[in-house]
This record gives C-alpha cells, structure tokens and sequence, in this order.
C-alpha cells in the first residue's frame, strides 16, 4: 500500500510549515496566547489566504480537499507549530455541519467561513455530559410564530470569545440522553440573551462557557431537520476527533526530535547521555509509539469515508492510541530532559500540555475503548 500524500497534499504542507517557522515562531505564540483574543487574526487571515481553510472542505462545498488525509496533512503541520487558530472549530466542524444540511441561504456561510471572514464555534458539550454525544439537556421550544426559544448551559466552547458564530445543539424532544430529539441552530454572537464565561486553558487555548437564556431564533436559524442531528453530529465529531488525533502526532513529532536532540548533546561523566544504554532502551520504546500513533492516524483517515461502524471504530482506535501514547511521549520527553523539561521558557513543556489536553477533548482514552468494544459488538449483531 502506497502511503505517500498526493503532490497537492505535500505542497500544502511543505507551504504551511513554513509560513508557521517565519511568522509564528515559539515567542510570536507566547504572545498570541496571552493575548485578549486568544488567537491572531492576521495569521488567520494568511491561513485563509493560502488555501488552508479551503482543505478541510470538499470542493462542491467551495472548498479543494475535505477528505480524510487532507485533514491528516493540515493538522499534523498545526501539531508541529502549536497553532491556537480556531481550524477545528470552524471549518471541521461547523464548517461541515452547514455544508452537509444547510439550506442554500446557509451554504452562504461557506463562503465567508473559507475566506477567514466569519469564525464560527460549536457549542455541543454540556457540564455533565462525559463525552456521550447524545446528552443534551439545553432546550429548544418552538413558538407560535415558528421562531425557537433556547435555554440551557454550554461548556468549554474553543475560542467562543473570538467566534462570530455558534452552532448550538438543543433538544427539541425526548429524554436527555435520547438519540432522538436533538437539533442544530446557528447562532449569531451578541444575539439577545447569550452570554460568555471566557477563560484559559492550561495549553495555551481560550474556552468559554455559553449561558442561553431566553435566546429567540428565527425559524431559518435551523440546521437540518429539527430533532435528527445526532447522525450529524457523530459525523462531524468524527472528522474533529481525526484532525486533534493528526494535531498530536505533529506534536509528538517536534517533541519525539527535541528529545534526540537533547540526548545526543548534554553531556554527564563526559559523555552524551544519549549513549547511555538505559536512555536508548527508553528512546527506542518511545520511536516504536509514535510510529503506532502515525499508523492508526492513517487508518482513521483511510476509514473517514467508509461505513459507520469501520469509521467509528477506527476513530475510536486512533483517539485511545493517541491518549495513551501522548500521555507518553510527554512524559518520557520531560523525564529525559530532567528539570528543564518543565520550564516555561522551553517549548516542550508546551507541547507536553498540549498532548494531554488532546486527550481529553472529543472524548478521552477510558471513553474511546469503551466506544471501540461497544461499536464492535453492535458491528456483529
């Protein structure tokens, strides 16, 4: 089986790591964290200019790529530059839910979403969900008139404080955790009666919390058919759990290469301590997890397009693969580097974050090999 990227794919790649090496380097990043916004939307811009939001979406929907692989190719490059820039929120998924059942008038969207002139967020997770994708308790009621009342709580929203747009999933009917019942609106920041909770987290990015009380939509804010969005949702999640599964094998990569690095020049007795047999077992065993991580990200992305339970599980493998083997290579690159590995000052201990926290978005370790064994059962019934 041939492995290699398309032409177009490693071009794309080859353009956007080093637009990150010239103009987002480790200080520029320190920064643009820290920062009110939380992001920087001139990088933004550039990404936009250059094609890189346009890959994540398929070409009927404006886009040129949108493919699994294509996703693979953009994120692991986002991994290796620590990127904060909201490409997972608004283009993978959102980005996705409006082409995949928006009406014409909301495919407009598209437009401006590929161009970096509309950033859009979605606002699924709820305080006591636990990853379970169909627990939602917010509400949507359907007044006289046809407009839609919501109300409830939304957490940790990726770069809620910068959106334009929130796609906010409700239950219109049903029990909490019925399949059945929950719907998609596309809500304009500053509506009436939505209100942010911003806040950092410990690798770099900004969340926020949504409070909906009272919101009042217009009938057309509707995404798809009213209380049949969780066969979406599953999908578009999907493509967003493949896309921080290839962000954390460019992490790994960056910190997999400062490690050697390090082993091969600091020096104790008089000799690197990359010669220290001990240390080569540790590095060895490290090498062989990140080739297993780059492997099942390739299957994931292979399988994007395949029937449901082959994609589910696939991602479900490569998203417990990645948690295990992040949590890993974090913690074995700050071991080997001793102290230093947890300063500030040293660009590892930001990646080491970052691969912990990749874990516990869309879902962590315990909950994908709960989700693999359960998809596997379902498969032979």
């Amino acid at each position: 089986m041939n492995f290699e990227h398309t032409e177009e794919r490693r071009m794309l790649a080859d353009s956007l790591r080093r637009l990150i090496a010239e103009q987002y380097g480790f200080e520029h990043r320190n920064q643009v964290i820290q920062s009110e916004a939380g992001m920087s939307r001139a990088m933004w811009q550039q990404l936009a200019d250059m094609g890189v939001i346009g890959a994540l979406l398929r070409e009927a929907d404006g886009g040129y790529g949108g493919g699994g692989f294509d996703i693979a190719v953009v994120f692991e490059e986002i991994g290796r530059g620590l990127l904060v820039e909201p490409l997972l929120g608004s283009a993978v998924l959102v980005g996705e839910a409006i082409a995949s059942a928006g009406t014409p008038t909301q495919k407009a969207l598209l437009e401006q979403i590929i161009a970096g002139q509309t950033l859009a967020a979605l606002a699924h997770d709820e305080a006591d969900s636990h990853y379970e994708l169909h627990h939602v308790t917010t509400r949507a009621e359907q007044q006289a008139d046809g407009r839609w009342r919501l109300d409830g709580h939304k957490a940790v929203v990726l770069q809620a404080q910068a959106a334009d747009l929130f796609l906010v999933s409700a239950r219109n009917a049903g029990d909490s955790d019925d399949s059945a019942g929950i719907s998609l609106f596309l809500v304009p920041a500053g509506t009436p009666g939505l209100q942010l909770q911003d806040s950092a987290t410990i690798d770099g990015g900004r969340v926020a919390d949504l409070l909906l009380q009272g919101v009042t939509l217009a009938p057309d804010a509707l995404l798809g058919q009213a209380g049949d969005a969780a066969a979406l949702l599953e999908r578009v999640i999907g493509r967003g759990i493949l896309a921080l599964c290839a962000e954390a094998l460019g992490a790994m990569e960056v910190a997999k290469t400062a490690t050697l690095d390090y082993l091969r020049t600091r020096k104790q007795f008089g000799l690197p301590i990359g010669s220290f047999q001990a240390l080569q077992h540790r590095m060895a065993d490290l090498l062989l997890e990140v080739e297993q991580a780059r492997s099942a990200v390739i299957n994931a992305a292979a399988a994007l397009e395949a029937d449901r339970v082959t994609r589910e599980r696939a991602l479900s493998a490569a998203k417990f693969s990645i948690g295990r083997i992040g949590a890993l290579v974090a913690e074995e690159s700050i071991q080997l580097h001793g102290g230093i590995g947890m300063t500030w000052e040293l660009p590892l201990s930001h990646y080491a974050k970052r691969l912990v926290m990749i874990d516990h978005q869309l879902g962590d370790e315990d909950h994908h090999l709960q989700r693999y064994i359960a998809l596997g059962e379902e498969g032979r019934t």
